[in-house]
């Protein structure tokens, strides 16, 4: 069943039409809404803070350069996110982010771990996940974000990194059995 595009309702609809007459003071508004965001979306996936600063300073000034074709089909923060997120996906590119596909694997060995044993945040401090996260080969990390922290399904995150649905679904496993297995080493480490 087609849905038909609808517009999307902006809080920050007038702001965002200044932005398109190049008015200084409403980009910055906009700035200061989704700077914080933002930063973060490309901060867990280039896991670098002085990058993540630099790309969230390139999405915005990309943002405001092509706010005109901004249509409103969907949330003026989720388009600028996926602005944030390809210019991310194009810094980890730039540095060769091993982004494997399912025939170039070889079959990891069984940890013994549950996963949701391993990654249960209610057993887990977060602050631990979040170090174990961060410890992640850049593509493994890059398909935990997407999935996880930012909410897209395999086949948005195919459709995001050129991929297929299944390596997109193969990665994220073994991601988490991957994390699970720092997690673990965290844990017998202290």
């Amino acid at each position: 069943m087609k849905r038909s595009k609808s517009v999307w309702h902006n809080i920050h609809h007038e702001l965002i039409d200044n932005c398109r007459k190049g008015d200084r003071k409403a980009q910055f508004e906009i700035y200061r809404l989704y700077y914080k965001s933002m930063y973060n979306i490309s901060l867990r996936m280039v896991n670098n803070t002085q990058e993540a600063e630099d790309i969230m300073q390139e999405s915005f000034l990309a943002a405001f350069k092509k706010i005109g074709s901004y249509s409103g089909e969907v949330s003026f923060g989720a388009w600028l996110k996926r602005i944030v997120i390809n210019r991310s996906l194009d810094a980890l590119k730039k540095k060769k982010a091993d982004l494997l596909s399912i025939d170039d694997t070889e079959d990891l060995p069984d940890t013994g771990v549950n996963d949701a044993d391993a990654i249960d945040a209610s057993l887990i401090e977060v602050k631990k996940i979040q170090r174990c996260i961060k410890l992640l080969p850049d593509g493994y990390r890059v398909i935990l974000s997407l999935y996880l922290l930012e909410g897209y399904d395999h086949e948005e995150i195919a459709g995001i990194l050129g991929i297929s649905a299944s390596t997109s679904r193969s990665q994220y496993t073994r991601a988490k059995q991957k994390l699970a297995e720092l997690m673990k080493k965290n844990h017998q480490d202290g």
